[in-house]
């Protein structure tokens, strides 16, 4: 990455094609500092890097290969031909639509109404994008997703396996496939403007167009009466107690950063960061407490646009205690015109705000700088030597400061995290008992039965609003397709024979959880015990790491995988993501992952989950996951000055010993497992009772090495 002093903001606009005068402001990623009375929630620091990596921005995958599954589906055909016949419509008129996975907003999971990548190729994965041309069809996907759209995929479609050697980008690909000058189509709402940007100078290089269709979703039109409606659910006010920082205080650390930056207005367009600023939670979205909503702060006034019909009388009395205006939801756009209208200076992220509002802010500050040109003759009267144009509008092109503020939890948050945990803690043990009782009495279960009961015992537990993502609960070689999701008329039996991983977690009140354990309930082969023991190394040792402040997660990425590497294995997977608390179950900026790109600083406060795995394709899957808070770690020496951090463990679950080979545990390894059981029982046994209680003791005995 560039240093940072050769960074600057890009502006916008301009006040005209042939005069060019530009405000630069230097960028930077903000930071949390937390105190006791009105913490300054949003501050700059001068070594932060200059834009981090989100879960799903971009469009542009990394080196594929390509694979054609031979499975044909007649539904999949009619919708491709459907949407084909939209591409010559005169107020179209493109060679290729490129359909992303996210919404409006750059979500990971979205309502059921935007997944239109779903809809078109049959390929259901959270990441994905697919490619539509006028006689070709692919789809890229990371290796998470592989063998499920393997499975999913019709003939019709090229599988491109991000993440692989020897096959294009989406953008390679398709300055490949087609006629040199050709009509490239998007949905502006859909691509963040970065990507946007990057798509157009990608294909400009064999002279395509990037063609911008504002008025329609092709994908939409296809769906036409079936497509279903958008969300509008009821939201509600987010507790004080939960919370940790009113809503006033928050609004009042952004303007401060506002104005330390130059900037009169934000355009915040990320669910989460919406709700967490304004101390509000919904259910637009599965499994993510969220509302589909924009929110434009000023130094004097906020407007919140989301449809009214969610809004309840004692929201409303909230919103008005912080002095937010209520706006339609699609309204956002003429308010944006309106503030370029007014020379206002936004704060615009363009790795998440969607390239239709960037595109709609640039044009408007054209439009004004046309119109002040055509009302003066004299252009020294706008114009200032230090400054460029004064009194005009500009965009400024810096990272959310939300984005750090929110990961950075404070004593509150950090406090509903340990308690739902341990509550989840309790509904997983009593799950287990229910599991291995109905395992001995060679009860038939299927992977979806499994997850129901799952879900079951976890909505008896106080607090309990919905699951955080869709269980993966994988038997024998379903548990390695990563992100695998059983349905009924598909899915496998869970039973003695076969290893089964279950991922799940849970949306409380007070928090987020998100958990992986791996059992075998008969005799396990000592091929699956040596790679679970490796994978169990590889927990270990990243919950065990001391590392100095300001050392971004990819650093950390190698002490999970460093015991599968010792015998020539990996996974195809990051080691940890950011968690959010009582909001995004996936939430950045920070996480811990071989992709080396994100150079975001973990810090104390930061919620991480660590999950290595590995997975024999059509064989078994491994992995084991709990979730860390970022904490200081007192050492003995501070060299550099600086200090050091490590990890508070928020997971309190057993992990199987009959899948260790101890064997191959150091003492250390030997004594942190024998620690964690003992933590798990001292935690969790206060919460059950009967058998529950008595399996906990079981399963959290000390272990003793022959």
């Amino acid at each position: 990455m560039h240093s940072l002093s050769s960074q600057v903001a890009r502006p916008l606009c301009s006040p005209s094609s042939h005069s060019r005068y530009f405000r630069f402001l230097s960028l930077s990623l903000p930071i949390f500092h937390s105190s006791k009375s009105h913490p300054k929630i949003f501050t700059i620091s001068p070594k932060a890097p200059l834009l981090t990596v989100r879960n799903c921005t971009s469009i542009s995958a990394k080196p594929s290969s390509e694979l054609r599954n031979k499975r044909s589906n007649s539904d999949s055909d009619e919708k491709l031909r459907a949407l084909r016949e939209l591409f010559s419509k005169p107020s179209v008129g493109i060679d290729a639509y490129i359909i992303p996975s996210q919404d409006a907003h750059q979500s990971e999971f979205i309502a059921e109404c935007y997944m239109r990548r779903a809809y078109i190729s049959g390929f259901t994965g959270s990441a994905g994008t697919a490619v539509v041309t006028k006689d070709k069809a692919a789809l890229w996907t990371d290796g998470r997703y592989f063998l499920q759209a393997e499975k999913q995929l019709s003939s019709s479609w090229i599988l491109m396996r991000a993440g692989s050697l020897g096959v294009p980008t989406t953008i390679e690909w398709l300055n490949d496939v087609l006629a040199p000058g050709g009509r490239v189509g998007i949905d502006p709402f859909l691509f963040s403007s970065d990507a946007a940007e990057e798509l157009k100078q990608g294909i400009a290089k064999k002279n395509h167009e990037l063609v911008f269709l504002y008025d329609k979703n092709l994908v939409d039109e296809v769906w036409n009466k079936s497509r279903p409606k958008p969300p509008n659910k009821p939201i509600r006010v987010h507790d004080l107690k939960y919370a940790g920082v009113d809503v006033a205080s928050k609004l009042l650390s952004l303007r401060s950063e506002l104005a330390d930056s130059g900037s009169s207005a934000i355009v915040i367009s990320m669910l989460d960061e919406i709700a967490w600023l304004l101390n509000l939670r919904g259910s637009d979205v599965p499994h993510s407490p969220v509302m589909y909503a924009y929110l434009i702060v000023e130094t004097d006034k906020a407007k919140l646009f989301i449809d009214t019909s969610k809004v309840s009388t004692e929201v409303m009395d909230h919103l008005k205690n912080a002095g937010i205006e209520l706006r339609p939801y699609d309204s956002i756009l003429s308010e944006v015109e309106g503030l370029a209208a007014q020379g206002a200076n936004v704060w615009l992220d363009i790795s998440s705000v969607n390239a239709a509002i960037v595109k709609t802010f640039n044009s408007a500050c054209e439009r004004y700088y046309q119109s002040l040109e055509s009302k003066t003759k004299s252009k020294t009267k706008m114009y200032d030597d230090s400054n460029g144009w004064s009194g005009g509008p500009t965009g400024i092109y810096r990272v959310s400061p939300i984005s750090l503020a929110k990961a950075v939890k404070n004593d509150s948050e950090l406090e509903g995290m340990r308690s739902c945990h341990l509550r989840d803690a309790a509904a997983l043990v009593q799950f287990w008992v229910w599991m291995e009782e109905q395992i001995k009495k060679n009860v038939k279960l299927t992977e979806v039965e499994v997850a129901d009961k799952l879900l079951e015992f976890r909505s008896a537990q106080p607090g309990f609003l919905d699951t955080s993502f869709d269980t993966i609960s994988g038997s024998g070689a379903n548990g390695a397709i990563i992100h695998y999701r059983a349905e009924p008329d598909s899915c496998s039996v869970v039973d003695d024979k076969k290893l089964f991983l279950l991922d799940s977690g849970g949306q409380y009140v007070d928090g987020t959880t998100d958990i992986t354990r791996t059992v075998h309930f008969g005799e396990p082969p000592l091929r699956q015990k040596e790679c679970f023991t490796r994978v169990l190394q590889g927990h270990i040792a990243l919950d065990q790491a001391v590392f100095p402040e300001n050392t971004p997660g990819f650093v950390l990425d190698a002490f999970a995988r460093s015991s599968l590497w010792k015998i020539g294995l990996d996974y195809r997977h990051g080691t940890g993501h950011g968690v959010g608390a009582a909001l995004n179950v996936h939430e950045g900026p920070q996480g811990i992952s071989f992709r080396f790109g994100n150079m975001t600083p973990l810090q104390k406060g930061m919620i991480v989950s660590n999950e290595p795995g590995y997975y024999e394709d059509h064989a078994f899957g491994i992995r084991i996951e709990n979730l860390l808070v970022v904490k200081e770690v007192d050492t003995p020496n501070r060299f550099g000055g600086i200090g050091y951090l490590g990890f508070e463990k928020l997971t309190f679950v057993p992990i199987q010993a009959k899948l260790i080979d101890l064997s191959l545990l150091s003492a250390a390894e030997f004594d942190w497992l024998n620690d964690y059981h003992s933590q798990v029982w001292e935690k969790v046994s206060p919460l059950v009772d009967g058998c529950a209680r008595e399996w906990l003791w079981n399963n959290t005995r000390p272990l003793v090495k022959l």
